[in-house]
């Protein structure tokens, strides 16, 4: 049988991270035998011609530890590599609620990843601005969203509505 954090004493707290540095910070956090979180999604990157999935963290530039504030020497994270600092409330660290970060690790799937909403932001008939390719700057109206990756828009070509698809990462709102 596991002992809960709150028998243990632990509680959680924020760790602001240096810029692309979470990694390294949770590495070093964890070598020094503190409790350490750091939510992960998937996200969709194109470059030149392909399209894979990385590893980004949920809130970048923050790391979840768990200390017992009456044990550990938590002032030892204010210079572990990687960190910034420790987000602190009057010059004690600010806790968060356990269910906090309960509810984030409950939205994993089997990889560690949280899953996020595949709602696309766009709907039918709102005014978008295509940002890259052969249509880069033009203007378009959303004619349908065929899944959270594509979105189906009309252009306007050569005097007539023109339909094409393209990805949902490659317009804006406009």
């Amino acid at each position: 049988m596991m002992a809960t954090e709150a028998q243990l004493g632990l509680s959680w707290y924020v760790v602001q991270t240096h810029v692309n540095a979470e990694v390294k910070a949770a590495a070093n956090l964890v070598r020094q035998g503190f409790g350490v979180y750091l939510p992960r999604y998937q996200k969709r990157r194109s470059h030149a011609r392909r399209v894979d999935l990385v590893a980004r963290p949920l809130f970048p530039r923050y790391v979840f530890v768990a200390i017992d504030l009456a044990t550990q020497r938590w002032r030892a994270i204010q210079s572990t590599l990687g960190v910034s600092h420790l987000v602190c409330l009057h010059g004690r660290p600010a806790s968060v609620e356990s269910a906090v970060v309960g509810a984030l690790k409950a939205r994993e799937d089997e990889a560690g990843f949280i899953t996020l909403s595949r709602k696309s932001p766009f709907s039918p008939g709102d005014r978008v601005r295509i940002t890259e390719g052969a249509f880069a700057d033009s203007l378009a109206l959303v004619e349908g969203v065929s899944d959270h990756e594509r979105v189906a828009v009309l252009l306007d070509l050569l005097g007539r509505k023109v339909r094409v698809m393209v990805g949902a990462n490659l317009i804006a709102a406009a």
